[in-house]
């Protein structure tokens, strides 16, 4: 284990600079000038990163472990540079709806963690009035879906169960995150054929927007938090931008596929590529870049929403399975994608770290800096690597992104200063932590 690591190029409140942290009992204890002496020094081609947040990951896990499951999603975080994860109540089985099905998942992620986890619970029209009791249990908010979640278990809300959501959450400061889109405007359910084209068309960009409004609106009306995921529409951000200039208490994000991948340049037949909403067009991409640059979006976050290759491979975009599996590719496509249009590193980074640790309420997460746990990454941004879909250590070898050049390389990860990836080595130590109470975040 290391106690002191050191880079010429370290990011520390918001920008690089020679420095060496030292490390007490996995935690940052100082950070000091650079000491060419340290017990790690890295190559002058890497910067030391904090460990990156990642509020958006479905680890599927009890019941649907066959898509992926904590031991492969997490090792799959640590390789990306992510380490800290947010778990998503669905897919997996039972859904994180009641405390005892988030016992239930905690259960089954004992002795299985390369990087910590925390659990986001569902929002469900059963359970409503009884969220409360959910976030005592542990979870840091709840989600829920305006249109059919794909998971018979896990229904959605209507307006008028949005907004009950809503004010139960205000009485207590609760956060609800929301897929937002309505689904009077969804087309179709069932068969497309591979057209990609037929399926975007399906999902059009309307439906997100007037979920994002309905949601605005019921947040300004009951004075709750409310979070939107997974944005993907850039036009929907003049909403965004509007709400928050007003006080209404709204976050966004939105993820890798949407600001690295073009619809146009989706092969047909290709489910690799399918999620909801789906990917658009290179002058929507355009504006979500330009939602980052103004800091509308608060957090860029991967969606990792895997699913066995069978149910990837059916041809027909509206069969088959949608989600993206995109958590160790995260950081390296959007570094990839940014420095293509002039963004730098340094401030990128905030929408990858701090961002999404302060959606989920996990404070103290994402920086480099004295108290904070010591999770570090070293990141080569010059190198370039060529994805294979095959090495990565998703439990499914399936990426929409395998086969394209990418550049920025995570070399290694350090988790309360110990290492738990090495680039080229398997992911075997399980020393992650669940953050059940998110106070624990900052202490872990």
């Amino acid at each position: 284990m290391s106690t002191r690591i050191a880079a010429r190029r370290t990011f520390v409140d918001g920008r690089f600079i020679p420095a060496t942290v030292v490390i007490d009992e996995g935690r940052i204890a100082a950070v000091t000038v650079f000491d060419p002496m340290a017990d790690t020094v890295l190559p002058d081609d890497a910067v030391l990163l904090p460990g990156l947040v990642d509020s958006h990951v479905h680890l599927d896990e009890p019941g649907r472990t066959e898509w992926e499951g904590f031991a492969t999603g997490t090792a799959a975080a640590a390789a990306g540079g992510v380490t800290t994860v947010v778990d998503m109540p669905l897919n997996s089985s039972p859904v994180t709806t009641t405390p005892e099905a988030l016992d239930a998942k905690r259960a089954a992620a004992a002795g299985k963690l390369a990087v910590d986890v925390a659990y986001w619970g569902g929002a469900v029209p059963e359970n409503l009035g009884s969220l409360r009791a959910l976030v005592d249990a542990g979870v840091v908010g709840v989600k829920c879906f305006l249109a059919p979640s794909g998971i018979d278990e896990f229904g959605h809300l209507d307006a008028a169960q949005l907004e009950e959501c809503l004010a139960e959450l205000a009485m207590f400061d609760g956060l609800l995150i929301v897929h937002a889109e309505d689904p009077a405007h969804l087309h179709a359910d069932g068969a497309l054929g591979p057209r990609y084209a037929d399926f975007e068309a399906s999902r059009p960009p309307v439906s997100e927007r007037a979920a994002i409004r309905r949601v605005i609106d019921a947040a300004r009306r009951t004075g709750a938090r409310a979070h939107i995921v997974h944005v993907s529409d850039g036009e929907a951000l003049d909403d965004v931008r509007a709400a928050k200039a007003e006080g209404v208490r709204l976050t966004v994000e939105t993820c890798p596929h949407y600001l690295t991948l073009d619809a146009a340049d989706v092969p047909d037949g290709d489910a690799a590529f399918k999620c909801c909403p789906p990917i658009r067009g290179a002058a929507n991409r355009d504006l979500l870049w330009a939602g980052v640059v103004d800091g509308t979006i608060d957090a860029i976050v991967s969606d990792h929403s895997p699913a066995t290759v069978e149910l990837k491979s059916n041809p027909d975009f509206g069969l088959a399975w949608g989600g993206i599996a995109g958590l160790q590719t995260g950081l390296s496509s959007v570094h990839t994608a940014a420095r293509g249009r002039g963004i730098r590193l340094e401030d990128l980074l905030p929408l990858l770290t701090t961002g999404p640790a302060r959606i989920a309420g996990l404070a103290g997460l994402g920086v480099i800096a004295a108290g904070a746990p010591a999770h570090l990454v070293a990141f080569a941004p010059d190198e370039d690597f060529v994805v294979d879909a095959t090495a990565l250590e998703y439990r499914n070898p399936v990426s929409p992104w395998h086969g394209q050049t990418l550049t920025g390389v995570v070399r290694e990860t350090w988790l309360r200063g110990e290492s738990v990836f090495r680039r080229g080595e398997p992911v075997t130590l399980r020393s992650g932590r669940e953050l059940v109470d998110t106070s624990e975040a900052v202490q872990a």
